[in-house]
């Protein structure tokens, strides 16, 4: 059970929540979770204590996770996968103003680092398919799609320097991969074409080398600051 002071930095500090997953990425079908995705503002004050306030919530709903401004924007700014969408859910559902200064700020959040944390997380993923193969024969087919959907979006977001999550005419083809219709070595070859697109994309993309870690850092200070009162 989740600690009261805990369920209260949820429940009265939460600035954004969004719904991440299958939902968000226009891939749900009626056997699919709700998986919620938030950041919180912890009180400034309580930072004052030796005791810190948690750097991330699991709960109180099934599949919910949150995360505090300052840990989310670390991870953001270091071009963590699973922070950046979050930024870029279609789906949300809660947000108050700073919350919307957040929002307002995801462009800064993006660099050229993408490509790196994106195809990191991808060969990981790619060694699980590999090993489950080996072990049962095939991979679990799930995961095969989204990571063509993850590699997808790398590809995309290195070429527009936009960040866009639903798969949108994708859908079907993505689901047929879900089902295990496409072959595997087809599902291997979409992997590595997509990895080299992205590639080429990284060479010539409008992304900025770095994110604009000052303006998010000047963001954090004004959220703490009025926090404070100060």
């Amino acid at each position: 059970m989740l600690p009261e002071d805990h369920a209260a930095l949820i429940r009265d500090h939460t600035i954004y929540s969004c719904v991440m997953g299958s939902r968000a990425f226009g891939l749900a079908t009626e056997a699919s979770d709700t998986d919620r995705r938030g950041v919180f503002l912890a009180p400034t004050p309580s930072f004052w204590r030796f005791s810190k306030p948690p750097t991330h919530i699991e709960g109180p709903a099934p599949e919910q996770f949150s995360w505090e401004l300052e840990r989310f924007c670390e991870l953001a700014l270091r071009a963590n996968p699973n922070i950046l969408e979050c930024l870029h859910s279609p789906l949300v559902e809660r947000t108050d103003d700073t919350g919307r200064e957040l929002l307002a700020l995801r462009g800064a959040f993006l660099s050229l680092r993408a490509h790196d944390t994106f195809a990191r997380y991808a060969l990981g993923q790619r060694k699980k398919l590999d090993a489950d193969i080996r072990t049962h024969g095939a991979p679990r087919w799930k995961h095969a799609m989204h990571l063509l959907r993850l590699l997808m979006s790398c590809r995309d977001l290195l070429r527009s320097g936009e960040l866009v999550i639903d798969v949108g005419d994708a859908r079907e083809d993505l689901l047929a991969v879900k089902r295990g219709e496409v072959p595997w070595p087809e599902v291997e070859h979409r992997m590595n074409t997509l990895a080299d697109e992205a590639s080429a994309a990284a060479s010539k993309s409008p992304l900025p080398a770095e994110p604009d870690t000052a303006a998010v850092e000047d963001f954090l200070f004004r959220v703490r600051r009025r926090s404070a009162g100060l």
